[in-house]
């Protein structure tokens, strides 16, 4: 029987998909209200504030779908980064500084997913006390 589990459980809920790119849309199009913003910066913010998440004593991957690898959510959830990214570097005409951050913001969140690093603490990040 699966272990209910309300904390990651609705990320395999119907629409929540189609919830993640109107977040990432709702992201750029508000910082591309602020005045004085460049569409370069507004695509970086929006990968970077997109992939910045909550801790707790397991991350939000480790505790989705009860950690098994490969679900259909766990795959969109690791495409959608990528997409992002290649959108930040389009936009951001491959500046190089911007490039770097988007790449670095990419590598950490897809490392980060990689079956290898289920409940590995880097530097005592997200460790229990």
């Amino acid at each position: 029987m699966p272990f209910n589990n309300p904390n990651a459980d609705w990320l395999n809920f119907r629409g929540t998909w189609v919830t993640n790119v109107l977040i990432a849309v709702a992201l750029k199009g508000l910082f591309t209200c602020v005045p004085g913003m460049t569409n370069e910066l507004g695509w970086t913010l929006t990968n970077l504030t997109y992939n910045i998440g909550e801790y707790s004593a397991l991350t939000l991957w480790e505790q989705l779908d009860e950690g098994e690898q490969y679900t259909p959510t766990r795959k969109f959830l690791m495409v959608f980064p990528v997409f992002l990214f290649l959108m930040s570097a389009h936009y951001t005409h491959y500046d190089l500084t911007m490039f770097c951050i988007n790449l670095a913001v990419l590598a950490i969140q897809l490392i980060a997913k990689m079956p290898q690093m289920h409940r590995v603490r880097i530097l005592g990040i997200n460790k229990k006390a």
